[in-house]
This record gives C-alpha cells, structure tokens and sequence, in this order.
C-alpha cells in the first residue's frame, strides 16, 4: 500500500509508522469482508428465533435489534474490536503528526495567499462538537494544542486516508479509478459526486457564489474550484486549527478559496448571497435540532434560483432492521451520537421544514454505475436501491 499523495502539507510516515498504519487498514477490510458479514446469519439463525420463541413477535425496530444483539458473544468480540481498531488508527496517525507538527505549523505560514484565512477566536464552540471527540479523533477539529496549530487538520488529513482503507486516491480531492469503491466515494469523493449530480440536475446554474459548510480542511471543496472556476469559493468551519490547514492546503493546489471560522447554523453572510450552498458529511455530526438550524441557514444565504445539496451517510430508507442496528454502530460505540438521529430522518421532510417547497426537495442515492461514471438513483424505500451507495445527496433549489 502507499502512503497518502505527498501534496507539501501532509505528514509523512517514517517506517514503523507506515506500518502500522497499513496494519490497522488490512484489518479493516478483514472485519468488512469476513467478520462483519457473518452478523447477519447469527441474527437471522440465532438471535431472532430466540427474540420470536420469547416475545411471540418480530421486532419491532432496530432498537430492540441491538438490544438483542449485543447480547450475543461473536457481535460482542467484533464491536470491541471495531472501536480498537479505531482508536488504533488515531493513535498511530497522531503520533506521526505530532513528531512533525513543528514543521507543519510552519509550513502553513503562507506568505502571498490566493485565497483568505479569517478565524474568530471569540467563537463559542456548539456543545454537539465542543464536547465531543467526533469519530475518536483527538481533540476532534476545534482543538488548538499550540499557537498557530494545525494538528486537528493534518491528523484529519492522513488518517482520513486510512479510515477508508487507502480506496479514496492519490490525492486528497481526487478518487481512484476503482468502479466498486464505495468507500471512497463517500468520503473523499463526495464534493465531485455532488458536483455530477448539481450539474446533471441543474444543468443551467452558473453560480457566482459558492458556499461549503463544515468544510474541514476543504478536501470536498477543492473540486468546486475546477468545476466552477468563474466562482468565489467559500468554506466555513468552527475548527480553526483545521481551517489553518486547509488554507495551507488549498494554497499548495494553487487553490483560491475564502475560509472562515463560523457556525453553519448561524453565519455572517447577507441575505441571498449564495447562488449555491452545499455540504459534505456535516450533518450526521450535528445535533438533531443544529441540523435544521443549518438547513434553514443555507435557504437563508441563498439567493433566488439558487440551489443548496447536502453529502451524508445514507438513510435507514430501504435497510432492514438488521441492516439499521449494523448502520447505528457508530451512534453508540464510535462517538458519533447524532449518526442515529440523522438517519431515522426522511431528506425530503428536512428541506420542506427548512422552507423549500416540497416539490423542489430531491433525494438521490450517490453511487457509481457500471461504467465507473456517477450514477443517481432516486431515494425510495426499496430495499433493492439502499445498498447501491454509501450515502445520500439531498437538497432542493429556490
């Protein structure tokens, strides 16, 4: 395997780091292609005849599928494995930013910027991330360890690379030309997904002004550069050390865009200033209420004929109930606490609640075809879609 695309920001593993780094991917493509799997025949052989002799029922939900489950030994050994393997990956990776991160906060310093970096120090952090490490990531993307630091966003950096088992390509923006990787077109190649779909579905839009909330260290807004090159890119985010790293990054790529610390669930732009507001991942790491502040935040900002479309894990639309207590994981035991909440939701309903008329919403599966090009089934509670993809963009336009 190799390292992450070596663009000047990113850290650098030395030998052993490498390696356990590649240790902790090889074991994660074992739990998802030979341990994971197998909890399906322990529920359907096991679990649920045991759950139907004592209850005279079927569950009701995937609430009581988990209470079920996690009673069971085998689901018991691969959860705490799941949660080590995780905590594996951050302690490897933040051992290798921390020997660098001198240097990294140095090599942020960028003396002629194309773009612009402003961070509110002032800014009081919303309690659903202030006081969480989300995904077990140290310090989560807020954190500041030292002046000028970068740590939130370059730990972020790699060990997103090797969160998703090295499938999200040579660099950062870009994707692998691997027809079945659904893991990183989730991850890494939802800003260029979500581009294809805008440019599929609204085939006229030529926006001035472009808006990513939570954009992290702008690795889904890279590809708005590119694809609308006429347009004034912005980006928001309430980390500051992950925006310094972002700024350095975009600047690298020869990237103009405008980052700025600010809650997505209240910014200071005007009125209608965006002609197209987007996110990417956002949303299932907001709380319940936060992500409807959010959405009525971006038809806010938005300005007439202007359209806004949100990247997130997919739904439990379609999934059994085993399937929902398998995607609910990481609600209880990977500190994602509002990963459930998010997915009990119906996409259209939040953008009608958000003000957009009901027939302007649109909810689409993101996947690839057989061709390896993007391809966007419609959100239907049909079993037979629900696996096609790795998330869901959904949206609607004024």
């Amino acid at each position: 395997m190799k390292q992450p695309y070596a663009h000047p920001m990113m850290p650098r593993a030395q030998h052993d780091e490498l390696a356990r780094q590649e240790f902790v991917v090889d074991l994660k493509i074992h739990m998802e292609e030979e341990v994971y799997p197998a909890d399906a025949a322990v529920y359907e052989k096991r679990a649920l005849p045991r759950f139907t002799k004592q209850e005279g029922r079927a569950p009701k939900n995937h609430h009581e599928v988990r209470k079920l489950m996690e009673r069971e030994p085998s689901t018991m050994m691969w959860s705490a494995m799941a949660r080590t393997i995780q905590e594996m990956l951050w302690d490897g990776v933040g051992e290798c930013v921390e020997r660098q991160l001198p240097d990294l906060i140095s090599r942020a310093r960028v003396a002629k910027p194309l773009g612009t970096l402003k961070l509110d120090p002032d800014l009081k952090m919303p309690r659903y991330n202030g006081e969480i490490d989300i995904h077990c990531m140290p310090g989560g993307y807020h954190t500041d360890l030292t002046e000028d630091d970068v740590f939130s966003g370059a730990i972020y950096d790699r060990g997103a690379y090797y969160y998703v088992a090295g499938l999200m390509g040579n660099a950062a923006h870009q994707i692998d030309d691997q027809p079945d990787n659904k893991f990183g077109l989730f991850l890494e190649y939802q800003g260029r997904a979500t581009i294809a779909y805008i440019k599929n579905r609204y085939p006229d839009l030529n926006p001035k002004r472009i808006l990513d909330l939570g954009c992290t260290i702008g690795n889904s807004t890279l590809p708005y550069t590119e694809a609308f090159p006429e347009a004034e890119i912005y980006g928001i985010d309430i980390g500051a050390p992950s925006l310094r790293y972002g700024h350095a990054r975009a600047e690298q790529f020869g990237k103009k865009i405008h980052f700025s610390q600010q809650s997505a669930e209240k910014t200071n732009f005007p009125d209608g200033y965006f002609d197209l507001v987007v996110s990417h991942g956002l949303l299932h790491e907001t709380a319940t209420q936060a992500t409807r502040n959010i959405l009525k935040e971006a038809n806010r900002v938005l300005a007439p004929g202007g359209v806004t479309m949100h990247a997130d894990p997919q739904f439990d639309i379609g999934l059994n109930l085993h399937d929902q207590f398998m995607h609910d994981w990481d609600t209880r035991f990977n500190n994602e606490p509002y990963w459930g909440k998010l997915h009990d939701m119906k996409p259209r309903d939040l953008m009608r609640d958000a003000g957009f008329p009901s027939q302007n919403a649109t909810a689409v599966w993101m996947t690839i075809g057989q061709d390896g090009n993007p391809a966007f089934p419609e959100v239907k509670d049909d079993p037979s879609l629900s696996n096609l993809g790795r998330g869901i963009i959904f949206g609607a336009h004024r």
